[in-house]
């Protein structure tokens, strides 16, 4: 759920509303949303900018015990940088057969050629998740009326 309010947070700024949180001993320790237009940041996925607020709050890089929840299946960038980060699991909603890279169009997350694998657990709140999704996109292809800003 909480992954959904930051995915919310993304939609109220315009961003595609994608969200992710690490948890880690119950407690929540690194949230983010998608900030890349507002930023103007293509790093500024969801998933990197909440694994960044967990490594500062545990300080340190490995996640060893955590585990993120994203409301979208990871993209190939953000599937290294949970391997790379040793979070132990991986629950996400909606899957990406454009983009993700933790089942879909291949599993980074669980390449036995790696050093690190993690759980991954697919379909978690999808439909909500989708659901978000699919009025975002909505919305940017509903006609606009004479004088309505762009967005």
């Amino acid at each position: 759920m909480q992954a959904l309010a930051e995915a919310r947070r993304a939609a109220d700024l315009g961003e595609v509303p994608i969200g992710a949180v690490v948890v880690r001993g119950g407690e929540i320790v690194g949230r983010g949303h998608n900030r890349r237009e507002v930023d103007g940041d293509p790093l500024a996925h969801a998933e990197l900018l909440a694994l960044r607020e967990a490594a500062g709050r545990i300080q340190g890089w490995r996640l060893s015990g955590c585990t993120m929840y994203a409301t979208l299946e990871p993209c190939p960038m953000c599937a290294g940088a949970l391997v790379a980060s040793r979070i132990d699991r991986l629950v996400y909603g909606a899957a990406d057969p454009k983009a993700g890279f933790c089942g879909s169009l291949g599993n980074l997350v669980q390449d036995p050629r790696l050093n690190h694998r993690l759980e991954v657990s697919a379909g978690t709140l999808a439909e909500e998740s989708a659901a978000l999704l699919r009025g975002f996109f909505a919305s940017l292809r509903a006609p606009r009326s004479p004088g309505e800003p762009s967005r």
